[in-house]
């Protein structure tokens, strides 16, 4: 649970405010206990914090998750939903969560990531949805020397509850949470060959979810 002085923090009033408050209750509701959260100090376009729910015997891995993306709408298609998103990946135990651990780009990059794909709709007036995915740098670069990953995709969290995976803020307005899965340059490209379904199935097959592995295979070479 966050420390009172953490929750004094809390940003702004009105729809900022309540938005928050909405992603407290559901990630304690369903997820357990938020440890700390990473609170912006300077926030272009949008406010973009990272929850932080650590790892526990039963659930083995700490899982991440963004708030602010959905304070403002995207621009979605005519016709389509999803105007507002949130984002979620997960980190193995081990992964070390400290300050001075995130000195180090090899332990930052995948907050950097959660923090650059907040923003992303909000700065390219584009959406975001499942099965989306984005050359994160042209030409392609791995995120950090630790991986030769390039690039993400979104799709539906594998890890979460699918009642964990919509944060109800109103009456009518809700929140769809997709899952951060980042890709080798040629999964990257396979998904731009064959479409998402393929690659799902890969990645099913390979019992690869959002929990973060950065030296994994990349599945494109098995096939």
């Amino acid at each position: 649970m966050r420390t009172q002085q953490a929750k004094r923090e809390k940003r702004s009033k009105g729809d900022a405010r309540i938005i928050e408050e909405a992603v407290d209750t559901h990630i304690e509701r369903y997820l357990g206990d938020i440890s700390f959260v990473l609170h912006e100090e300077d926030s272009p376009l949008v406010h973009v914090d990272v929850y932080v729910v650590g790892a526990t015997p039963e659930r083995p891995y700490h899982c991440l998750l963004t708030s602010g993306m959905s304070e403002k709408p995207m621009p979605v298609p005519k016709g389509a939903g999803g105007r507002y998103a949130g984002l979620v990946i997960c980190l193995p135990p081990e992964w070390p969560l400290t300050m001075e651990a995130w000195n180090d780009e090899a332990n930052w990059w995948p907050i950097r990531l959660l923090k650059g794909l907040a923003r992303y709709p909000h700065e390219n007036k584009t959406w975001l949805y499942a099965d989306h995915s984005i050359l994160w740098s042209d030409p392609p670069q791995p995120f950090a020397s630790s991986t030769r990953m390039t690039s993400v995709l979104l799709l539906r969290p594998k890890l979460i509850p699918p009642d964990a995976q919509v944060i109800h803020v109103r009456k009518n307005g809700h929140i769809q949470l997709w899952g951060v899965y980042p890709l080798h340059h040629e999964e990257l490209e396979l998904k731009q060959r064959q479409g998402s379904s393929g690659i799902e199935t890969l990645f099913e097959e390979n019992g690869i979810t959002e929990l973060l592995d950065p030296q994994r295979l990349s599945v494109a070479r098995l096939q």
